[in-house]
């Protein structure tokens, strides 16, 4: 198995405690990065229930994620720097070919920038209706535009695709991300899926899932789409029979009641 469970390494300095992954039954486990420097850990699982878990303790300065300025430049494709010119490219997911005309139709007369990609983000957020019981591994993100249904890595894989089809980098993200302010009843806990984009010479979040700035974001891994950055990757066959994932403000609990230190786990 290759997994891909660990914080980011932008955010290792945040860590209180190392996320260590850790298995039961006990295996070796060995790490490596991967070709968009994502930390990976390789292991040979044995046959039968296998558990996979992480848990830790990261710092963050409770702050929303960061608006993008309206002068953010949106640069012309001769002027981005070359490693981002592997985000304009259609990939597995992000099937530019099939939604480059779309995409030109829909955007093509919105004003260039970050009100470009917002336009994208708002089209996204009210196209896609959300629904666990609609995810399929195999959709792309001109699927997930004709059937209008998915779950966040739809939502995400669409806004990468429409944003590369006008010529602005994007790339896909995945990581943790908390219901710290927003409104109850909060939704089961799970991993989530966003995307960056390249504008005024730096990477900025948008999220056309949730469409509105949130606390507590934290980053796994980022690549062109979700076959970059799989969570579990396995060699053979495997079952997934369960898996639970929490990400709570520490601050605002009673510790002794908290799952601080449980790793969640990732059943195989």
């Amino acid at each position: 198995m290759v997994t891909l469970l660990n914080v980011h390494y932008s955010r290792a300095s945040d860590l209180e405690q190392p996320d260590i992954l850790l298995t039961d039954p006990s295996v070796q486990v060995t790490g490596y990065r991967d070709l968009f420097g994502n930390w990976c850990s390789r292991l040979v699982a044995p046959a039968g229930r296998f558990t996979l878990g992480a848990a830790t303790v990261i710092r963050d300065d409770g702050a929303a994620d960061p608006a993008v300025p309206a002068d953010a430049v949106q640069h012309m494709v001769q002027d981005l720097p070359a490693e981002t010119l592997v985000y304009l490219q259609g990939s597995r997911y992000c099937d530019t070919d099939h939604l480059s005309d779309e995409a030109w139709r829909r955007f093509g007369s919105t004003p260039l920038g970050a009100a470009r990609v917002q336009a994208i983000c708002d089209f996204v957020h009210g196209h896609i209706a959300f629904g666990y019981e609609t995810a399929r591994a195999t959709r792309t993100a001109s699927e997930a535009f004709a059937e209008r249904q998915g779950v966040c890595r739809d939502y995400a894989h669409l806004a990468v695709a429409f944003c590369r089809c006008l010529n602005i980098p994007a790339r896909y993200c995945t990581g943790y991300l908390s219901d710290i302010g927003t409104p109850e009843p909060h939704g089961v806990p799970d991993f989530a899926a966003w995307m960056e984009v390249y504008l005024g010479g730096r990477w900025w979040a948008f999220d056309p899932r949730n469409n509105s700035p949130r606390v507590g974001r934290i980053l796994i891994g980022q690549g062109r789409d979700a076959a970059d950055v799989p969570l579990t990757q396995i060699f053979g066959p495997g079952v997934l029979s369960d898996f639970r994932v929490w990400t709570f403000d520490a601050d605002a609990i009673d510790p002794d009641a908290a799952p601080i230190g449980q790793p969640p786990a990732t059943n195989v």
